[in-house]
């Protein structure tokens, strides 16, 4: 509870009445950028602590960073990720530079599923890992709980304590570029899909590491990869089925990260991608299924987003929304240096222009500082000597 006070008092929250609070920080554009700062989970080039990301922990104070193994615009796997040695210091650097700089502890995140999504490489010095349809067919606990620990195992000693995973998308069309074809679905049953899912979120657990249900509302019947463009999921899409193991899992009180995916359904939202629509988030994610954790986005630099949109545009609707954290993994088509200095930029711009109210922010930063006093709770995903 201290951890939170102190959390709550370092973003500007809590500490004057609403009214007196919003008088004050709409005219304190440092209290502002700091909040914004907090929203936004950042990829980088490099294997060290240095640079630009040290800039943008240091003095923009970003809530959290993702890990690539492999860098999209360059064609190479010269990314974040070298050796279990190296990872392990660029997290405790990170972190440090974080902490003595007077900002929360990072969110360090990575997408660690397992199989074809496997950042942690044994080629790279981690453990093997198998894919979810593996584990899926098997449907063993047993199974899957040792492959599910040795992952959150591997995670924490790396320094990371967010894991973009378990992928809950049911297996409708085994077909799907993107889900099915690639064996990131546990099963087309829903069951077996949260009971996987519960499983291997209690390894996260026991490793004081978050999980990320994704992507919501259900990728496993897309005909697109979401990362080359806008899948359609408007006849595919199956709404008891998909939402199944979601339903299960908030109910047993999983309330960490929910990724919501850039998947367009005409019949909810005719106009926006479920990333970008305040139907899907606080219509269908909060009211209807009772979600109460945090709300991150799917990399808003994935091709079904800027083919679309300009950053600007996507910040704005993804925030309204009821995004608590934006991913901009700078790792598309393009390199863009500047990025995150960029994406600040436009998101205090879209509030004290009035097109993202204030109350978003405070409210997106309120449940940030929830799940980032509750780290504390836990035993540490801090690194040890390897």
């Amino acid at each position: 509870m201290r951890k939170l006070f102190a959390l709550i008092a370092f973003i500007g929250l809590g500490s004057l009445p609403c009214g007196a609070l919003r008088a004050q920080t709409a005219a304190d554009d440092s209290l502002l950028r700091r909040q914004v700062g907090q929203m936004i989970v950042a990829g980088f080039r490099g294997y060290e602590a240095a640079g630009e990301i040290a800039r943008d922990i240091q003095e923009r104070g970003i809530g959290g960073v993702i890990y690539f193994d492999r860098d999209v615009p360059s064609g190479t796997n010269r990314r974040n990720i070298r050796s279990p040695q190296q990872l392990q210091k660029l997290s405790a650097d990170l972190q440090t530079l974080a902490r003595r700089s007077g900002h929360p502890p990072l969110f360090v995140a990575i997408d660690q599923e397992g199989g074809r999504v496997d950042r942690l490489k044994a080629a790279y010095g981690f453990p093997p890992s198998v894919s979810a349809a593996y584990l899926g067919r098997l449907n063993d606990p047993d199974t899957t709980r040792k492959w599910a620990s040795l992952a959150a195992a591997t995670c924490r000693r790396a320094g990371i304590n967010v894991d973009f995973a378990p992928c809950i998308d049911v297996d409708v069309d085994p077909a799907c570029p993107v889900i099915g074809a690639l064996g990131r679905s546990f099963s087309g049953d829903t069951a077996i899909v949260a009971a996987q899912a519960r499983i291997w979120i209690d390894a996260l657990h026991g490793e004081g590491i978050f999980g990320s249900l994704k992507h919501f509302p259900g990728h496993g019947s897309s005909r697109t990869d979401s990362h080359i463009g806008l899948p359609d999921i408007t006849r595919t899409w199956q709404r008891e089925r998909e939402l199944a193991p979601y339903r299960t899992l908030f109910a047993e009180g999983y309330a960490d990260f929910v990724m919501v995916g850039h998947l367009l359904h005409r019949g909810v939202d005719a106009d926006y991608p479920a990333s970008l629509s305040r139907r899907w988030i606080e219509g269908v994610l909060r009211d209807e299924l009772g979600y109460r954790g945090a709300v991150v986005t799917d990399d808003l630099n994935m091709g079904a987003i800027v083919d679309r949109y300009s950053l600007e545009k996507a910040l704005e609707l993804a925030i309204n929304a009821g995004a608590d954290m934006v991913i901009v993994g700078n790792n598309g088509k393009t390199y863009e240096p500047g990025l995150t200095a960029r994406t600040i930029d436009l998101i205090c711009a879209l509030v004290r222009r009035g097109r993202i109210p204030r109350e978003r922010i405070e409210e997106a930063c309120t449940r940030i500082a929830e799940l980032k006093a509750r780290l504390e709770q836990r035993r540490p995903a801090c690194p040890e000597v390897i």
